[in-house]
């Protein structure tokens, strides 16, 4: 029989794999995986048949005989519900199942900030149309529209006519199979717990677009008391609402930090959430004197854990795995930081027909050799995933690359002569060849003016 007391990670990759096994072994924690991997094949072909509540039956059958004790993942697409579930079933601390469906479904969450926090909030509606459908008459352009239940950015994007609007929610008959089969999951259990009336999380939702920087507070709530872990900050591409990088320290003045924290407050503690990791995404726009708020993913941000780690000398892999056991968070210990600044570096294309060469093992080995403290991550696609991509998401994410530095100009040092190692552009605006136009995504979520009194957007009969 193996050990008892062992941890469950699911739908464990990239970051989390890496500061999962990291945080355990400072522990001793003992670590068993289940899941899949979206992005790679063939794992991803496990899309096909998955079923959340047979998932999760099956992980409960086999909990006692494998020892587990406690569950966790920062998986948005299936895995922070997945152990929420398990979490339930079993007994374990745990994030509340309604809390996690309540953040992930974005229209509901935005009828709750609506309710809590409405000077934070943007105006909204849903799109009265299914997939592919003929768009309303009466909405007023620009809009920014987005899926109620979606990940990592996909299928956001501001559009500036019906016309734009349409080609936007048309898909192919493969296209709506893979949509359907992420989203279908979730629809079951928000139309079972969150009550009835509750709009299908198969349709858009549109909202107005915001002219702001865009900032990232990550925290926790334990034993329902919120508590701020800090601020990243994120650089789009010019001209796209896509992530350049992520850094930290923050830029943002502490007391407008202190203003995000209690619309969190508030927010979370609204829809039920009293355990686990959170990030609020919002706009901060500093001549109006206005944030507001893009989305709350109730899970870790996984891709920030390793610059806090740097930088505060606080790991959130630690941290969540001492939430999964039901230990204060506060009690974990920090290590000494290593960097005065660190930054994941995102390294994008825009245009499908521009070729990318990812690094072969002479130059991964010159990296490491030049940057032992680098952390890289590459993510070589198929000519029609990559396809998918540009369609989907704007561009095409071919590499992550996470860096440290004494400040932030070193930092910008280090990130342009490890970017020259690797081959690649390094990601910062004025040292990337500029996009040509027919190549950039339509405008961003940041490409508009916001309102001083937000409402839900009304339709003009």
């Amino acid at each position: 029989m193996p050990p008892a007391d062992r941890t469950l990670l699911l739908f464990n990759h990239d970051w989390d794999a890496v500061g999962h096994a990291r945080a355990a072994a400072g522990q001793g924690l003992l670590l068993d995986e289940a899941g899949f991997d979206l992005f790679s094949f063939p794992s991803n072909a496990r899309l096909a048949w998955f079923d959340m509540a047979r998932f999760v039956d099956g992980l409960a059958g086999r909990a006692r005989q494998r020892g587990w004790s406690a569950v966790t993942s920062s998986h948005e697409q299936f895995g922070a519900l997945a152990a929420a579930l398990l979490a339930e079933r079993m007994g374990w601390p745990g994030t509340p199942v309604n809390a996690i469906l309540a953040c992930q479904h974005k229209l509901h969450a935005r009828e709750v900030l609506q309710r809590v926090a409405p000077e934070a909030n943007v105006p909204f509606q849903l799109l009265d149309a299914a997939y592919g459908a003929p768009i309303p008459s009466g909405l007023h352009y620009p809009l920014f529209v987005k899926p109620v239940k979606a990940a990592f950015s996909v299928l956001a994007r501001e559009v500036h006519n019906p016309a734009e609007l349409h080609r936007h929610t048309r898909f192919g008959a493969w296209e709506l199979w893979v949509i359907r089969r992420l989203v279908e999951p979730f629809e079951r259990l928000a139309q079972e717990r969150l009550g009835p009336g509750l709009p299908s999380a198969h349709r858009m939702l549109l909202e107005e677009p915001v002219q702001a920087d865009q900032f990232n507070l990550d925290g926790y709530v334990f034993d329902g008391e919120v508590q701020a872990i800090g601020v990243v900050d994120a650089v789009m591409y010019p001209g796209t609402q896509a992530f350049m990088r992520f850094e930290l320290p923050s830029q943002l003045p502490q007391s407008v930090q202190a203003r995000a924290l209690d619309i969190a407050r508030r927010f979370l503690q609204a829809v039920g959430f009293t355990h686990g990791l959170f990030n609020m995404e919002f706009f901060f726009d500093a001549a109006t004197d206005r944030l507001t708020v893009i989305e709350f993913n109730p899970r870790m941000a996984s891709q920030f854990s390793d610059l806090y780690r740097r930088v505060q000398g606080l790991d959130l892999h630690a941290l969540a795995l001492a939430l999964a056991h039901g230990q204060d968070p506060a009690s974990v210990p920090r290590l000494a930081p290593s960097a005065g600044a660190a930054a994941s570096f995102v390294y994008r294309v825009f245009d499908p027909q521009q070729s990318v060469t990812m690094p072969d093992a002479p130059r991964r080995r010159a990296l490491a050799m030049a940057f032992p403290d680098a952390l890289l991550f590459t993510y070589p696609k198929p000519r029609g995933s990559m396809q998918r991509d540009f369609k989907w998401l704007g561009s095409y994410r071919y590499g992550i690359l996470h860096l440290g530095g004494r400040d932030a100009a070193e930092l910008r040092e280090r990130c342009s002569t490890a970017s020259a190692l690797l081959g690649w552009p390094a990601p910062y605006a004025e040292l990337l060849v500029p996009v040509p136009d027919h190549t950039v995504p339509v405008a961003v979520h940041s490409a508009a003016h916001s309102l001083s009194n937000p409402s839900p957007l009304r339709v003009t009969p």
